[in-house]
């Protein structure tokens, strides 16, 4: 090792007497995880500048590799293996007990690993700064792959980063780490929320997004409020209990009108389906103008820069606007298609980050319900093509709902055509086929 200071930790102490380098730490480390390790990291754990623990895979790697706990690897060093600089002796010194100054020495290193104890169960956050960075990273991934990849290949990171989050809050943390915390526990269990939802459970999905909701409280923050309002509020509407989703819309107002965020149009955009699907359509569409206005006013926060499912962009304002209309059926059908068409525009051409296939897949039947209400058979099965190719790991509960609002609309078709028995069989097994997780 090129320092030759007096190692602070003991994984300094048994690299010095193993002639280990910091390069060769990152190496072991690559070689078992298959992940490369910064240099800057390894410093850190090398000289003692990090808070709490790692996670819990890292500590795993240093027992592996240095066949100590990772507590004592990142505590401070033991007594007998000190390099000491050598020492001249004075005239008339008597030589230096070694024996006995590694026995005092070991007790003052016990005695500071137990302050050390102490400190970090009292004072010491049990998260660091690079800890949170790399969990709301995990965070803002797993928010934008929602709306891509199937829930089977997300559910069990979703759920361990939920877990971990949890575990963490149970700790000790300075008041702005708790604040971020409670923001990022608040949209793990929304996304779980989500996953229950998509799934068919509603009752679950409902549990979790209380918790986003309790998480929101915690934090102090109104956007996260707003956001698990419309959570609800679409949990319900979905499970068709609209006059439900309506309340759960209008609870979230006062906070939406506190943080403008994208949560302000997305509970408005929400009352305004839920509103229709009750036949209110003059209250429907008053709902649509104040989403209209509250787009105009929105101001982003640290929830909306998370991405994905957190922001309520503009292609899903339109999706909704579309859905809203699609209920008046034959009196709405012309805006119907406007929206819709404006919706599937503005998806194809948004940065992927900002692809949904469920909304998507939401407008498109929208938009077939419109052509249907104008006899338009062919125009509809055209519209529903690319819902009916979705795979089987992507007909969430969302979808199969949109999907069966259709059949319902053609089911009132008289003097069927072959157009409508093909796509009324294939609505029918697509639906039958729906995504279902391994038990």
């Amino acid at each position: 090792m090129v320092d030759e200071e007096l190692p602070r930790t003991r994984l300094a102490q048994v690299m010095k007497q193993r002639r280990m380098t910091l390069r060769d730490l990152r190496r072991r480390f690559e070689a078992i995880t298959g992940n490369e390790m910064s240099e800057r990291q390894a410093y850190r754990w090398f000289n003692g500048e990090v808070k709490g623990r790692p996670y819990s895979h890292s500590q795993a790697v240093l027992e592996q590799i240095f066949g100590e706990s990772a507590a004592h690897l990142l505590g401070p060093p033991h007594g007998s293996g000190l390099v000491r600089h050598p020492r001249t002796l004075g005239p008339g010194a008597e030589p230096l007990d070694h024996e006995q100054s590694d026995r005092q020495r070991q007790v003052i290193v016990a005695a500071a690993r137990r302050a050390r104890d102490f400190l970090s169960r009292m004072e010491v956050p049990n998260v660091g700064t690079e800890s949170l960075d790399q969990l709301t990273d995990d965070v803002r991934r797993l928010t934008v792959e929602y709306q891509q990849r199937p829930l089977a290949e997300l559910l069990a990171d979703m759920s361990e980063t939920q877990h971990k989050i949890f575990e963490l809050l149970e700790g000790r943390q300075k008041p702005a780490q708790a604040r971020d915390l409670h923001l990022l526990a608040g949209v793990a269990s929304g996304l779980m929320a989500r996953a229950s939802h998509d799934t068919g459970a509603s009752d679950e999905a409902l549990t979790h997004a209380r918790v986003a909701f309790n998480a929101a409280d915690y934090a102090g923050h109104d956007g996260l409020k707003a956001w698990a309002r419309g959570l609800q509020s679409l949990i319900a509407y979905w499970a068709g209990r609209y006059t439900d989703s309506v309340r759960y819309a209008e609870q979230g107002a006062e906070f939406a009108d506190r943080s403008r965020n994208t949560s302000s149009v997305w509970l408005a955009s929400g009352k305004a389906r839920s509103l229709a699907a009750l036949g209110k359509y003059d209250e429907a569409q008053c709902a649509l103008e104040r989403a209209a206005e509250a787009h105009e006013r929105v101001q982003r926060d640290d929830l909306d820069e998370l991405g994905g499912f957190c922001t309520f962009n503009r292609p899903r304002q339109l999706y909704y606007a579309a859905e809203t209309f699609s209920w008046s059926g034959t009196a709405a059908a012309d805006q119907t298609e406007k929206f819709a068409l404006e919706a599937i525009n503005a998806y194809e051409a948004a940065d992927p980050s900002d692809r949904a296939f469920g909304d998507e897949a939401g407008t498109r039947c929208a938009l077939a319900i419109s052509r249907i209400s104008r006899g338009e058979f062919e125009g509809a099965a055209e519209a529903m093509e690319a819902v009916m190719e979705l795979p089987t790991a992507q007909r969430t509960h969302g979808v199969i709902v949109a999907v069966q609002h259709v059949q319902r609309h053609l089911g009132q078709v008289t003097g069927e055509t072959r157009v409508v028995d093909e796509l009324s069989d294939s609505m029918t097994t697509f639906a039958a086929q729906r995504l279902a997780l391994p038990q």
